[in-house]
């Protein structure tokens, strides 16, 4: 039986296509209801990252990274799901893509006009997140319940060049000067002065950069790839106007440790970035702009909406209002938040929870509900998806002591419960 397919869930997925039987039709839930599965039974493997696309035949499909940890295990490999169009219930479990002796980690899924579908991700070469190779597959035929008939695989090459080199050495300044002489701490120098060498060096500048939320497409036909490093602690895009043929990439997004871009445009054209807050208190979501089709970015700021450094997502629904999945919290990621703004991100209006955990139940007690993926189905349902490490009443440990509380979760729901009060 192939690893990560456990009798368990196989046993799961037989029960669920008989509650498949007396559900066909019921995939949205009723309006102003949220309805939540996880895609498979908790386990101790490590599942995380998950990314969510529509079939063009209306079937959902799921990828997420699995194996016995992350970048430090090398039995890291792409895992998939199904679910068919009015049904409730996910197929196994099964292998999406693996490069074997290395983890291969969070990875996007994005359908583009043609309803071609692509995988990007990147994998890690020696085991630190710096010396990532950014991955690309695309399929012209998905077919419901299979893995993709691929029509390539390439490596995606990365060149940032002195113009790269050129904005971080200025925004590093820029941010080491904003610091008072008095606060800053001891190795921040050192910090800003090894990011400007590492930009200045042609190989460290074309490693590392990864893949965590869908790509954004133009009505011109470009594809933005948004791109983040944890070397650089800074994000980019990967721009192709050739359907993927050649990449060229933006101005680097430096604004003190803000990576894992999620995108969303404006009627005008504008193009918002918002972004995981790696960097010191206030813990903030990122945000930049840009006018000019993803090129170049407009400096980092906070916004107004807490951010515990871990990843957001957004979407724009087809009634041009924004719904943003983030976890709402300072410290912790216990708290899964949506959001709804009706003026393309200037304010949100209206916040409900995916998941909360009570703010008296001890750190070690909570879950982790994080890594959120988002989309809008053609029938206007809003889908969800994300890493679900359970709180300690829903855990159990193995026979050989090892937790079992990780798993993929996926919800549904629509505006109106959003807004609900």
């Amino acid at each position: 039986m192939q690893r990560g397919v456990t009798r368990g869930r196989l046993l799961a997925v037989a029960a669920g296509v008989v509650l498949a039987l007396v559900t066909v039709g019921a995939q949205a839930p009723s309006p102003g209801r949220l309805r939540s599965e996880l895609i498979f039974p908790l386990e101790h493997w490590h599942n995380h990252s998950s990314s969510i696309v529509q079939h063009p035949d209306g079937h959902l499909l799921v990828t997420w990274f699995h194996g016995s940890g992350e970048r430090t295990a090398d039995d890291v490999e792409l895992q998939f799901a199904w679910q068919r169009a009015g049904t409730t219930t996910w197929t196994a479990p099964a292998r999406l893509a693996d490069t074997p002796g290395y983890p291969d980690t969070n990875p996007t899924l994005f359908v583009d006009r043609s309803e071609k579908l692509w995988l990007l991700w990147p994998t890690i070469l020696a085991n630190e997140w710096h010396t990532a190779l950014m991955k690309v597959k695309t399929a012209t035929r998905w077919p419901v319940g299979k893995v993709p008939a691929w029509d390539s695989s390439e490596v995606m090459h990365l060149t940032p060049g002195d113009r790269f080199a050129e904005v971080v050495r200025r925004d590093m300044d820029r941010l080491a000067a904003a610091m008072p002489a008095d606060q800053a701490p001891p190795q921040l120098r050192a910090y800003v002065d090894k990011i400007k060498a590492d930009a200045g060096d042609k190989l460290t500048r074309r490693l590392g950069w990864m893949t965590r939320v869908h790509p954004l497409q133009l009505a011109d036909g470009r594809i933005i790839v948004p791109l983040y490093s944890d070397g650089f602690d800074c994000a980019l895009m990967a721009l192709t106007d050739d359907g993927g043929a050649t990449w060229k990439v933006s101005d680097p997004l430096v604004g003190g440790a803000n990576i894992q871009p999620a995108l969303a445009r404006r009627t005008d054209g504008t193009i918002v970035a918002y972004m995981r807050d790696n960097g010191p208190p206030p813990k903030r979501i990122h945000v930049s702009e840009s006018r000019d089709r993803g090129e170049t970015w407009s400096q980092v700021r906070d916004m107004d909406l807490p951010n515990p450094g871990t990843s957001v997502d957004v979407t724009v629904l087809a009634n041009g209002h924004w719904v943003l999945v983030y976890n709402d919290l300072e410290r912790g990621r216990h708290s899964l938040a949506v959001s709804l703004s009706t003026d393309e991100g200037h304010t949100w209006s209206a916040t409900r929870h995916l998941e909360r955990d009570p703010n008296d139940l001890p750190e070690s007690d909570r879950g982790q509900y994080h890594y959120p993926s988002i989309l809008q189905a053609r029938d206007g349902a809003i889908h969800v998806t994300y890493s679900y490490f359970a709180p300690k009443a829903e855990t159990r440990t193995d026979d050989r002591g090892r937790a079992v509380r990780k798993a993929i979760k996926h919800a549904v729901f629509d505006e109106a419960w959003v807004t609900a009060r």
